[in-house]
């Protein structure tokens, strides 16, 4: 199944990041587009509706799924990528390894993408 995850953040939280604590990050970030490039595609498509969002949150207990967007205002979405996994609870996997979720106010919303277009066809 195709879906995308949307990497989100607070940009307060992001600017109290010390330089070196972030460069440590984005190290392994880029890492993680390494390991998972095998179910990671390039290309945009249209989500599904909003409410078939699973999100995965930064908590001091380790990362928690809640079910829905909940991406509040002061959230900004700073990238995303579309993965093609087995299911949702693999996606979810792969969102709980994101490298950024260590750092407060951090979270990656998992979306179904549209892929039936039936409706259309004549």
């Amino acid at each position: 199944m195709k879906y995308v995850i949307m990497f989100t953040s607070t940009p307060e939280h992001d600017a109290a990041v010390p330089p070196e604590v972030a460069q440590d990050v984005y190290r392994r970030v880029f890492q993680w587009f390494q390991d998972n490039e095998s179910v990671i595609e390039d290309s945009g498509a249209e989500l599904q509706p909003v409410d078939t969002a699973t999100t995965v949150r930064h908590s001091a207990d380790g990362p928690v799924v809640v079910d829905g967007p909940f991406t509040e205002a002061r959230e900004a979405v700073g990238g995303f990528s579309i993965i093609d996994v087995a299911d949702l609870d693999a996606a979810l996997a792969l969102a709980r390894s994101w490298p950024m979720l260590e750092l407060p106010g951090t979270s990656v919303e998992v979306r179904p993408i549209v892929t039936d277009y039936s409706q259309f066809e004549q």
